[in-house]
C-alpha cells in the first residue's frame, strides 16, 4: 500500500519553526492500528489522516501514543495540504471530527480556523502540577487541560520541568502569562501521549482565549508560544467559538509504503 505523506510547519512562515505535523490523505480509512503505527514512526506530535466525504473531509489525529480529540496545528496542516496540493480552487474546507465540524478558511497567507471554546473552571493546583512545572502558579483552571497561570513571561520561559511528575496528571498542561510583545504567551506539555512539550498548540487556545478575554477585556489577541521552535497565532473570542489564524509552510512531500 502506498500512502501520500506531507510534513507541514504550522503557525509560522519559516521552515524549521512553528509546529510540524504530518498529513496523510487517504482514499478510504485504514485500520486504526496502522494509523497509530504510522504516527509512532513519524514521531511528530501529531499525524493527521483524512478521507474525502462529498464536499467535506473526515479528519482524525494521532500522537505517537494515541488518538486525540482535538488538534489545531494538524488541522491547519491538513487544510494547507488541501488548499495547496489537492484542490487549489477552494478557499474554505470543512472537517468532520470527533469534536464536531471544524472550518478552515484561506485568507491570503493566513489559514483561519473556528474551534469550540473550552473555558476552564478554577481549581486547586495538583501537587504533581506544581512539582512538574517547578513553581506554584498563581491560579489553575481545568477544561480538557490544566491551565496554570503565572505572573510573567519570564516565569513561562524559565519553568523547571519535571516530566515524570507531569506524567502523573490525568490531563495535559498549559502554562500561560501576560506577554511583552504579544497579548499572552504559553507553553504546552502532554507527556502522557508522547509529547513532552508541543511546539505550538492550537487546541490550547480554546481555553487560553476565553481566559484572557476576561483578564484583558478584549476580544482579539496576538499569542506567542514560547517553545524552542516558537509560533504565532492570531486569535479572537467568538463566545461559544474561538477563531485562530496562522501561516504554514511545506517541508516535505512523499509516500509511505506499508
Amino acid at each position: 500500500m502506498r500512502i501520500p505523506i506531507y510534513q507541514i510547519d504550522t503557525f509560522t512562515n519559516e521552515q524549521f519553526k512553528g509546529n510540524p505535523a504530518a498529513v496523510c490523505p487517504l482514499e478510504k480509512w485504514i485500520e486504526d492500528d496502522l494509523m497509530q503505527n504510522i504516527a509512532s514512526e513519524n514521531n511528530l506530535s501529531e499525524t493527521a489522516f483524512f478521507v474525502r466525504d462529498d464536499n467535506e473531509y473526515k479528519l482524525r489525529w494521532f500522537t505517537p501514543k494515541g488518538e486525540i480529540d482535538l488538534c489545531g496545528h494538524a488541522t491547519l496542516a491538513a487544510a494547507y495540504v488541501i488548499f495547496t496540493y489537492l484542490d487549489k480552487s477552494i478557499m474554505k474546507v470543512k472537517f468532520n471530527t470527533i469534536s464536531g465540524v471544524l472550518e478552515v478558511v484561506k485568507e491570503e497567507n493566513l489559514l483561519t480556523m473556528i474551534f469550540p471554546s473550552r473555558a476552564g473552571e478554577k481549581c486547586e493546583a495538583p501537587e504533581a502540577l506544581i512539582k512538574g512545572l517547578g513553581k506554584k502558579p498563581k491560579e489553575v483552571y481545568k477544561s480538557r487541560d490544566y491551565m496554570a497561570v503565572f505572573e510573567s513571561e519570564e516565569d513561562i520561559f524559565n519553568l523547571q520541568l519535571n516530566i515524570e511528575e507531569l506524567k502523573k496528571l490525568d490531563s495535559f498542561v498549559i502554562a500561560t502569562a501576560k506577554g511583552k510583545e504579544a497579548d499572552f504567551v504559553s507553553r504546552f506539555f502532554a507527556p502522557n501521549v508522547g509529547v513532552n512539550e508541543d511546539p505550538v498548540t492550537g487546541s490550547a487556545h480554546c481555553t487560553l482565549v476565553p481566559y484572557w478575554k476576561k483578564i484583558l477585556n478584549k476580544n482579539e489577541f496576538v499569542a506567542f508560544q514560547l517553545s524552542e521552535r516558537g509560533g504565532k497565532l492570531y486569535c479572537a473570542d467568538l463566545d461559544e467559538k474561538v477563531k485562530m489564524a496562522g501561516e504554514a509552510v511545506a517541508y516535505l512531500e512523499g509516500y509511505i509504503y506499508v
